[in-house]
């Protein structure tokens, strides 16, 4: 997608997280407007400060915007803090990735009675007051991740499978909608039988460890395959089934196209990933939030609904994709991930056999 371009000059302040059109006043014309962003954490997935904050970064620069964009690390009170200190600089635009509905509707609905235009990124706040949303089909998102189970264990010739389940963060919305989809794949294939259904508190990778420990004991190590949310609690079981000696036996799938996640795949100790184009979920995102800071409405090609607020919300909502051994060339091709980060030494040969040069 294309991005308004509005004249002047953007400078990144020395720590990244700001920037501001300047110029000589005379020729440039000034925006109309400052985004300001708040991303979740580091902890649930890599991807906001390796991917997102930079091409965010990149669009409000080529947009010639001033922008804000911070991390509240997983602290409800800092993300209010981060909100409040933004609306109190005199951002626009907000755009939030909450971490939880219940803090990000009340960060939405205080920016909303300020005047302040406000997106919900990646994640959708329920009973929130988002004026737009962008993410990706979160239910299509775990139905690739059903399905990508499915043929692990079917090429291992396993018709009957005891399924644990690893899900996201009770919290977290998207973490509902993948579940939705990888249920409603893996509960319909007779001959597989749910042994193991937890979620994952705030993503936290550590906690993953010792919940899938415990399922693992529990079932007297007789697990045949994973459903992992993302690649972090995929490596978080990965490393409990390396511990008995059964990783690469035991499919285990992901989320996010991680570097961990896809060397993960390459050495056969995760069956797949789900690669989700941040970079078009991010200019998506930016485009959207340029438009609001220049004063005008944003493209949208559909609405998702909130049933919390019973309200159809105007969303942009990108397409994900399967990656597989067979297939993880696509995310280098693509940038995402570099060769020089995922083709280390341990995995250079492997690199060279999935085509990566």
């Amino acid at each position: 997608m294309g991005l308004p371009l509005v004249l002047g000059l953007a400078a990144c302040s020395s720590d990244g997280g700001t920037a501001s059109a300047g110029g000589d006043g005379a020729s440039s014309a000034k925006p109309k407007g400052k985004i300001g962003v708040i991303l979740p954490d580091t902890k649930s997935s890599a991807r906001w400060e390796t991917a997102d904050r930079r091409y965010l970064e990149e669009a409000f620069k080529a947009a010639g915007l001033p922008y804000d964009i911070q991390n509240a690390q997983g602290d409800k009170a800092q993300f209010q803090t981060i909100a409040d200190q933004m609306l109190t600089s005199g951002v626009t635009v907000l755009m939030i990735v909450n971490l939880d509905s219940g803090t990000g509707k009340a960060v939405l609905d205080k920016a909303k009675q300020q005047g302040v235009a406000t997106i919900d990124y990646d994640r959708l706040t329920l009973g929130g007051s988002a004026k737009y949303y962008v993410s990706f089909d979160n239910v299509a998102v775990g139905k690739l991740q059903g399905e990508g189970l499915q043929k692990c264990l079917t090429a291992d010739g396993k018709k009957d499978a005891r399924i644990a389940y690893l899900n996201g963060s009770p919290t977290d919305n998207n973490a509902t909608l993948f579940k939705q989809g990888y249920d409603g794949v893996l509960s319909q294939v007779s001959g597989y039988t749910k042994v193991a259904d937890q979620s994952v508190p705030d993503w936290d990778n550590q906690q993953a460890g010792t919940i899938f420990e415990q399922m693992y004991t529990q079932q007297g190590g007789k697990i045949d395959g994973v459903l992992a949310a993302n690649d972090g609690l995929g490596n978080a079981a990965i490393a409990v089934l390396k511990k008995n000696g059964v990783n690469g036996k035991v499919p285990v799938t992901g989320q996010d196209a991680t570097v961990q996640g896809l060397q993960n795949i390459l050495n056969g100790d995760q069956c797949m990933t789900v690669y989700k184009a941040v970079q078009k979920e991010a200019e998506a995102a930016a485009e959207l939030a340029v438009s609001l800071a220049n004063g005008k409405e944003g493209e949208t090609t559909g609405t998702v609904h909130d049933p919390e607020g019973n309200r159809d919300v105007p969303s942009v909502l990108l397409v994900p994709e399967a990656i597989t051994k067979e297939n993880v060339k696509t995310v280098v091709d693509d940038g995402f991930v570099t060769k020089a980060e995922l083709c280390t030494t341990e995995y250079a040969d492997k690199c060279a056999k999935a085509g990566i040069s």
